[in-house]
This record gives C-alpha cells, sequence and structure tokens, in this order.
C-alpha cells in the first residue's frame, strides 16, 4: 500500500499518514528510531520515493534520521487486511515446512485436496495472497497439521 502523504502532528506527538484510498492513519512518535523528544523534536517528514512511496523518511533537530515502512504503520492499528495477509502467510510457511516433511507426494496432497497442480503451486507461494485461509486450512488438514484456534485477550 502507497503513501500518499505524511505530515506531523506535534499535538498528538505523531506522523499522520495519508493512504491510497482516502485511509488516514497515525503512527507515534514512540515508536520511531530514533525517537523524537522534546529536546530533540522532528523538522520534516517526507514520503521517500527510494522505499517506493512505501515508507517515509523524518528528520530530528539533530540531524538523525529515521524511516518508518507502512507495515509497521498498519501494524501498529492493526489494520485488518494487513492483519490477515500475514496471517495466511504465516499459514503458507506452516504447509511448506509440511509438505517438506510429509512423507505424502505433491500429487498425492493434490489428489487428496480435489485441485489442480497450479492451484496446489499457488498455495504454496507465500507471496500470493489472494488466496483464501479456507484452503489453506483444508491444505494444513490434509498434510495432518491439527488446527486449533486460540485467542489472547489484549490487556489493557
Amino acid at each position: 500500500m502507497k503513501i500518499l502523504k505524511v505530515s506531523i502532528n506535534r499535538r498528538r506527538r505523531c506522523f499522520e499518514i495519508g493512504l491510497a484510498g482516502g485511509r488516514s492513519l497515525a503512527f507515534p512518535f514512540a515508536k520511531c528510531d530514533p525517537a523524537p523528544s522534546s529536546l530533540d523534536p522532528v523538522m520534516s517528514a517526507v514520503v521517500d520515493p527510494e522505499l517506493a512511496r512505501m515508507g517515509f523518511t523524518f528528520a530530528l533537530k539533530s540531524g538523525r534520521e529515521g524511516s518508518v515502512h507502512v507495515d509497521h504503520v498498519l501494524e501498529y492499528n492493526q489494520d485488518p487486511a494487513y492483519l490477515r495477509d500475514l496471517f495466511v502467510y504465516r499459514l503458507t510457511l506452516e504447509a511448506q515446512a509440511l509438505v517438506h516433511a510429509s512423507a505424502l507426494s505433491k500429487r498425492e496432497i493434490i489428489r487428496r485436496l480435489g485441485t489442480s497442480a497450479s492451484q496446489f503451486y499457488r498455495l504454496m507461494d507465500q507471496t500470493n495472497y489472494s488466496k483464501s485461509t479456507d484452503q489453506m486450512l483444508r491444505l494444513l488438514n490434509v498434510l495432518g497439521c491439527r488446527i486449533e484456534p486460540t485467542f489472547h485477550r489484549k490487556s489493557a
């Protein structure tokens, strides 16, 4: 997701990031490295073309600079689409490890899934985010992985 603009909100002590699609998210100074302070405030923040507009760079009064990638902003704000993609990525890595360790051939896995070889390889591709969690859970089940969701409450 590309960043369209970034601005400094000193009162709220955060950066305000404008994303494609008209969304706006905040990212606090405290989560930055180096972290701005009252003695070393943020002087500027710009969308960084060297990060393919997927991040921004800020400069402090002391001359130190830092960069923040859009993934850090989305993770901090608990963006549902980002968290879903992260979950699918983790499921894919687990499936890859299970396929590697499995005694089943890839052809047998494909047969048990009831799908095509090309679909199987799309499921195994960790850069493919268009697959569903349902498909990944079916694959993990075929590989003999029992899945039990656990829920953790956020601490106050």
